[in-house]
């Protein structure tokens, strides 16, 4: 009887909607089997909305299966439902201070195409932590094994990494974001330059394999900087590739080992053949990124013909004076004060609010939330919004005057 009433209700709200009228004529008709998947797919989301609407009657949240994620936590993480859970499979030392966790998510997860990042949550001490990593497998491991690797280098005084490298262990399970980023592998056969700096080397990992698999005939450089040989990550997969791969040459540039740091230099672009006609992929620390941009410049290799993803996201110069205003969290009904160019994310979190946020650094917009009046500055553009209703990314947005919040 229920489910009857809440299909009659439904099917009222649905009317009073012309734009999802054609839900309710669709499933009267008969299909093609292209119309069918779409007729399938809207029927999804119809039984996403009523189970919506029940949890907000039952529990009064949109998610009633994460009702029980408490109980089905200590029965079996994995059945979780707020979140997607991953198991530690096994975790496997690459150098000193970086590990790779070998992962496996419930079936559920959507998978990733290589080069891109995942947002993971882990509880510490009770407070549930959320950071963003890149992926270091090829897809085709999640493919074929239901398996994925995070390789997390340990950052001196990160709170997660070390915490990763110290207790996560064999069996335990953590929370798994859908894949995202647009650091991707080019679609058409073409030249390629990876210049790649310690940890940076994750997502070009994952791309590499792909290519390999792919018998990709175009010819690819990496250069890669670390430290020393020992802080080579992924050294045994490197060396694999560069020895079955043809198309691949290998340049690893230790810049510890010498007198003088040993840097990204001229010649080193010089000695790529055809630099001109590389696409060019690069990661790493924003020293080393910003001086590949300058060398690039130089040898005339265009903006779009470049794709980077940073440890963190460059930010703009901000005039800081005509920063700052009162803000409002009108679903809190809580206001604040802010100087200077302290973002929207550090605000609320100051004011004791728990704002959902991944990257923290404009990269995933998990933060994203709707601003109803006031103007805010884009920390990473310098541009300012307009005064009026929009999304904005809390994490990268400063107030510039009183601004209010849907939080």
């Amino acid at each position: 009887m229920m489910l009857v009433i809440l299909r009659q209700q439904q099917k009222h709200q649905l009317l009073a909607n012309n734009s999802l009228c054609t839900v309710v004529h669709i499933s009267e008709q008969l299909y093609t089997p292209v119309q069918m998947e779409r007729a399938n797919m809207l029927s999804r989301i119809e039984r996403s909305s009523a189970l919506q609407w029940l949890g907000k009657q039952l529990f009064n949240r949109e998610d009633p299966a994460a009702f029980f994620d408490p109980l089905l936590e200590r029965i079996n993480p994995m059945w979780v439902q707020q979140y997607t859970p991953a198991r530690v499979e096994r975790i496997v030392d690459e150098t000193a201070d970086t590990k790779t966790f070998v992962l496996k998510p419930a079936k559920r997860w959507a998978g990733f195409e290589a080069g891109q990042h995942v947002n993971i949550c882990i509880d510490i001490d009770g407070v549930r932590r959320n950071r963003t990593f890149s992926l270091s497998s090829a897809p085709a491991l999640w493919h074929d094994h239901g398996t994925v690797t995070l390789t997390i280098k340990r950052l001196p005084g990160g709170l997660v990494t070390n915490w990763m490298h110290d207790h996560l262990k064999a069996g335990d399970t953590l929370g798994l974001g859908e894949a995202f980023g647009e650091f991707l592998v080019p679609e058409i056969s073409e030249p390629l330059l990876y210049i790649a700096g310690g940890s940076g080397i994750t997502p070009v990992l994952s791309q590499l394999e792909t290519l390999a698999a792919a018998d990709y005939r175009a010819p690819v450089t990496l250069l890669y900087f670390v430290r020393t040989q020992a802080d080579i990550i992924g050294a045994e997969k490197l060396y694999s590739l560069r020895q079955h791969w043809p198309a691949l040459t290998l340049n690893v540039v230790a810049t510890n080992e010498s007198e003088q740091p040993r840097f990204l230099r001229e010649s080193d672009l010089e000695e790529v053949p055809d630099i001109t006609a590389r696409r060019c992929y690069l990661c790493g620390p924003k020293g080393l990124m910003d001086l590949a941009g300058d060398l690039l410049d130089r040898q005339g290799i265009a903006d779009d013909r470049r794709h980077s993803t940073f440890f963190a996201a460059a930010q703009a110069a901000l005039d800081t004076d005509s920063l700052g205003g009162a803000v409002h969290f009108s679903r809190s009904d809580l206001n604040v004060s802010s100087e200077g160019d302290a973002v929207l994310l550090d605000i609320a979190e100051a004011a004791k609010l728990s704002p959902r946020y991944g990257c923290r650094m404009g990269i995933c917009h998990q933060c994203s939330c709707k601003k109803t009046s006031g103007t805010v500055v884009n920390r990473l553009t310098g541009k300012s919004s307009g005064p009026g209703e929009e999304n904005i990314q809390l994490c990268i947005s400063v107030p510039q005057g009183p601004v209010t919040v849907e939080l």
